[in-house]
């Protein structure tokens, strides 16, 4: 299930749509294992073809894309709406729960009409890859399978609730969205200081940054802005059109690093709320 979904939305990433479900959220998940990714996958179809696609990324949120050419079909938004409304059907249970809507599409309109709510903001950042990026200042370097534990460390030591590891690194990269994906960790005298994970879409295409961390032992220091030229430097040698990566609005550090390494800030986004 992992490598058809993935496959629609590389043929769904586009510089002109808003910010949407990436194939590398899913490459991220994947660190879970193919058991739990393939679970937590939801697939549409419609004349033949897959038309959406869901991560379960927990058990109260959806994250979730339509086809573009299908953005504004009745029929398929209220099937999408009905599917993911409805306790049982295998979408969401009941109570609180959460979808990351595709912004712009009949079905975000019909969920409002449905009486579901805007939750808090997200800001989107993406960062055009048609001109060189440059130096990042420190040294980086391509994390493979022998320094998986350096990357896993340093992710831990950026995010407070991280349960990543070395094992699950592994997990990571041997899934089949790692073959457009590279690691990458920043060095200062030595010290592993700054990590992240970019995944390309295909030449031509949005890449993800997801992700990035800063050592707790060393912020305040320029190697967040540092690693993310990195990844963008990365995501164009992968042949990536531009670079996105979205942050809790309220992380106003997350949004200023971005923007100080050449991120362009685009409209806040939500999810919607039951």
């Amino acid at each position: 299930m992992l490598d058809e979904a993935v496959q629609a939305l590389r043929e769904w990433q586009r510089d002109d749509l808003p910010f949407q479900l990436h194939p590398g959220d899913l490459g991220w998940y994947r660190r879970f294992g193919a058991k739990a990714t393939d679970e937590a996958i939801r697939i549409w179809r419609g004349d033949g073809r897959i038309v959406a696609v869901g991560l379960l990324d927990g058990a109260d949120l959806l994250r979730f894309t339509i086809a573009p050419d299908a953005r504004a079909d009745e029929e398929l938004a209220r099937r999408l709406a009905d599917d993911v409304s409805t306790p049982g059907r295998g979408v969401l249970p009941a109570g609180t729960v959460y979808v990351e809507s595709p912004w712009g599409t009949r079905f975000q309109e019909l969920m409002f009409e449905r009486g579901w709510r805007s939750d808090v903001p997200w800001t989107p950042l993406r960062r055009d890859l048609g001109v060189p990026v440059p130096d990042p200042g420190v040294r980086v370097e391509v994390i493979g399978h022998d320094q998986a534990d350096v990357h896993a460390a340093v992710i831990r030591a950026s995010f407070e609730k991280s349960t990543f590891t070395e094992e699950r690194w592994h997990a990571m990269a041997i899934g089949s969205p790692y073959a457009d994906a590279r690691s990458l960790v920043a060095f200062d005298r030595g010290d592993a200081v700054a990590a992240v994970t970019v995944w390309s879409a295909g030449p031509g295409r949005p890449g993800l940054i997801e992700p990035m961390g800063v050592h707790h032992d060393h912020r305040g220091r320029g190697f967040g802005t540092a690693i993310t030229l990195a990844a963008a430097s990365a995501l164009r040698e992968l042949g990536s059109s531009s670079a996105l990566v979205c942050t809790p609005s309220s992380n106003v550090g997350a949004v200023a690093t971005y923007r100080a390494a050449g991120f362009d800030q685009l409209p806040e986004v939500h999810d919607q709320r039951r």
